[in-house]
């Protein structure tokens, strides 16, 4: 189930419990375990989401672990598992920091993902914030954006068709060297996340999909708009995906305090305000609902899938 630009507004999330940011967590993901992480998955593939994300960090440095905490799951290991466990949804890592590591090996745990979905991959890629974990993994965090540039030059390369791709590159180069299986897609979609004019660039001229973080709804008019000029500038004719987070959701009137941000009440009036995404040039939502438990976000999933969903595109 491709998202196309040219498609109804889609909707997908941002998998709970892989990683447990304090700006987001709810208190009940830090005792939930991997049959939890399964039965939302499933949830998702049976009520019609789109895609489930999993986040990338491989190490937090103690300045930084209150507020980001170290819980998150590899995105590669957590995505394949629920592969395994759904038919259709779709899988995207959201974001990849994929400067960490040599666009090959990549490839290899990449394209061996999508192979084993039925081509259910979407890349998503990202500069990345953590100096330490750079640091650690003897990785350029100063020089970042340049080598997640030619990363994605690469990666182009590495998940195309080809046993033995072929790349030449100012910091990667490779010939000659077979990686089997390939991809089940002809062709991976790479999104761009991140919100800074070198990511929107990034995501005009070399992304199949722009994934912004943390714009208010009332920049993002102007950024896509950006996007659409840089990307006519570049001449890249293809049309890009351009994705939203929404604010946090609530189907129903709570009877607790769900924050001031939410969006919550009658599923027509959530409907009408997420279709404003839709009017500013958005192709996919990314959702995530207030919860206590395992139970009450997967039926709040439901709900939204059964009641709001289908009014998303009148």
């Amino acid at each position: 189930m491709p998202i196309l630009p040219a498609g109804p507004l889609s909707y997908g999330m941002q998998l709970p419990i892989q990683s447990q940011s304090a700006i987001y967590a709810e208190p009940w993901e830090g005792g939930a375990a991997p049959a939890d992480l399964a039965e939302i998955a499933r949830t998702a593939d049976r009520t019609g989401f789109a895609y489930l994300a999993s986040c990338d960090h491989v190490a937090i440095p103690r300045r930084l672990a209150e507020g980001m905490s170290t819980v998150w799951y590899d995105p590669v290991a957590t995505l394949g598992f629920l592969a395994g466990v759904t038919e259709r949804v779709l899988l995207m890592s959201h974001v990849a920091v994929v400067g960490l590591r040599h666009p090959l090996a990549t490839a290899k745990q990449y394209a061996t993902l999508d192979h084993l979905s039925g081509g259910r991959l979407i890349l998503g890629v990202g500069a990345g914030h953590v100096r330490e974990e750079f640091e650690a993994l003897g990785a350029d965090f100063d020089g970042r954006g340049g080598v997640l540039d030619e990363t994605v030059d690469a990666l182009k390369a590495a998940l195309g068709p080809e046993e033995y791709p072929e790349f030449a590159g100012e910091r990667f180069s490779f010939s000659g060297l077979g990686q089997l299986p390939r991809p089940a897609q002809e062709r991976v979609p790479i999104w761009v996340g991140g919100s800074s004019p070198a990511a929107v660039r990034r995501a005009a001229v070399r992304g199949d999909g722009w994934l912004p973080q943390g714009d208010p709804r009332g920049k993002l008019p102007e950024q896509i708009a950006r996007l659409h000029a840089l990307r006519e500038a570049a001449g890249v004719a293809e049309p890009i995906v351009v994705g939203a987070i929404t604010e946090p959701l609530y189907v129903g009137e709570p009877d607790w305090s769900v924050g001031r941000r939410t969006l919550s009440g009658k599923p027509e009036a959530l409907a009408e305000s997420l279709r404003e995404y839709a009017a500013m040039g958005v192709h996919q939502i990314q959702v995530r609902f207030r919860s206590r438990s395992r139970a009450e976000l997967t039926d709040q999933m439901a709900a939204f899938a059964a009641d709001v969903a289908p009014h998303l595109d009148r």
